[in-house]
């Protein structure tokens, strides 16, 4: 009994250290350790939330509210008919959605639509002061040849950027794993745009300073590993990230591998201003918290 108090009082104490150090004091938080009260203090990280992973909990405006409350800044991943309610609540667009990650320019047959789809973006972005639109590089198909596929990719952002660049807005280009076979949103088998190094490549082919590199960290780590290097290897070519618990996309907590507080301060290190959103599918059995805790963990 006496080491079960002496264990909580220890958790309770530990707490408060979070609550006032944010998430330097632990770097994989448990959940029994986090700060039910917690409203983001730093703001060194812009923390947005993607609207898709919480969407079987809350509509758009519902989450909004906890996002406002909780201290995040902007959504991304939602209908743009909830872009005017949310920005009411004073909540920024932080990316705007365009050609989905299976239908991508890497297939000839896709280059009108995606071209109709990023330019219709684009002028969306702009009408909601969003800074970013997403591409990727679209699944693999029959008879495909590599180098001819990265080339029709390199073509239709091409053509696509001389708008981007005239309205303000950077493309971009978000790197997915191909690995994870258990869930249509935990990895996307055949993606084209699998590598990271090989999505950078492409981006230095293309050349414009409105492309740059949609970072997602739990899909960097789980095709590519070695987060932070890159971080710091290609710092200058990123525009965005993303966040999510690796294995299974889940929280940021202590049952997954990906060490959070570390990787934050790196990004805060190379002068990164633009915003990094939570896309991580809450398993807790309160959604809300589950967005706490990981807003806690990364206001570093």
């Amino acid at each position: 009994m006496q080491n079960r108090r002496d264990f909580l009082s220890k958790a309770a104490l530990l707490t408060t250290g979070l609550g006032l150090g944010g998430a330097n004091a632990l770097a994989q938080m448990p959940r029994a350790l986090a700060d039910p009260n917690f409203v983001v203090k730093n703001g060194r990280i812009r923390q947005s939330i993607m609207g898709w992973c919480f969407k079987k909990h809350f509509n758009a405006l519902e989450l909004a509210k906890h996002c406002k409350a909780i201290g995040l800044v902007a959504m991304e991943g939602i209908s743009p008919d909830s872009y005017p309610e949310v920005r009411k609540l004073g909540l920024d667009i932080s990316l705007v959605s365009s050609h989905g990650f299976a239908t991508g320019p890497c297939n000839p047959e896709n280059k009108a639509e995606v071209i109709k789809k990023l330019n219709d973006s684009i002028d969306l972005a702009v009408s909601v002061k969003c800074p970013s639109v997403i591409t990727f590089t679209g699944m693999r198909f029959d008879g495909m040849d590599d180098e001819k596929a990265a080339q029709n990719c390199i073509d239709t952002w091409k053509e696509v950027l001389p708008k981007a660049e005239k309205a303000g807005i950077t493309l971009v280009l978000e790197h997915l794993n191909s690995r994870d076979d258990s869930h249509p949103m935990k990895g996307h088998p055949g993606y084209f745009g699998d590598d990271v190094d090989f999505c950078v490549d492409l981006i230095n082919q293309v050349g414009s300073d409105s492309f740059k590199l949609l970072f997602d960290i739990y899909h960097v780590s789980v095709m590519n590993g070695d987060v932070i290097r890159r971080i710091r290897q290609y710092k200058d070519l990123i525009g965005h990230y993303h966040t999510a618990g690796n294995p299974g996309r889940g929280e940021l907590d202590d049952t997954q591998e990906i060490n959070y507080p570390p990787i934050m301060k790196e990004i805060v290190a190379t002068g990164y201003k633009g915003f990094v959103a939570q896309e991580f599918i809450p398993n807790w059995d309160d959604p809300v918290a589950s967005l706490r805790h990981s807003a806690q963990l990364c206001d570093v």
